[in-house]
């Protein structure tokens, strides 16, 4: 398995609009071969930023780099450009390969009905 995460330095005040350009946009992962899930998580709030990172489970390596190189990839990043005033720098890339993996044989995801 292979996670791609990328860190983003938020501006204080502006972290719900950057939700809501998580929320509406169409990524069309789920349509990629080997793509697994994807999660926007919310991290701790600094003087001038909040910090956030997108962290994407592929099945491996080659199938997060074909991704990059498709007509989705471009699709889903054609307005990146359009929200700068959000951001304190450019997001910045990670990529790990899986080496241990650890479940919790005990764990349900709990269902509303």
């Amino acid at each position: 398995m292979f996670i791609a995460m990328n860190r983003f330095k938020i501006v204080k005040g502006r972290e719900s609009d950057f939700e809501s350009v998580w929320r509406s946009r169409q990524s069309r992962l789920s349509e990629r071969p080997g793509f697994i899930v994807f999660h926007l998580l919310k991290g701790p709030e600094r003087e001038d930023y909040t910090l956030y990172s997108s962290h994407a489970l592929w099945e491996t390596k080659q199938h997060f780099l074909d991704w990059t190189h498709s007509e989705h990839f471009r699709e889903a990043h054609k307005n990146a450009g359009q929200n700068r005033d959000l951001y304190l720098g450019g997001p910045e890339f990670e990529g790990f390969d899986v080496v241990l993996v650890e479940e919790n044989p005990n764990y349900a995801p709990k269902t509303t009905e």
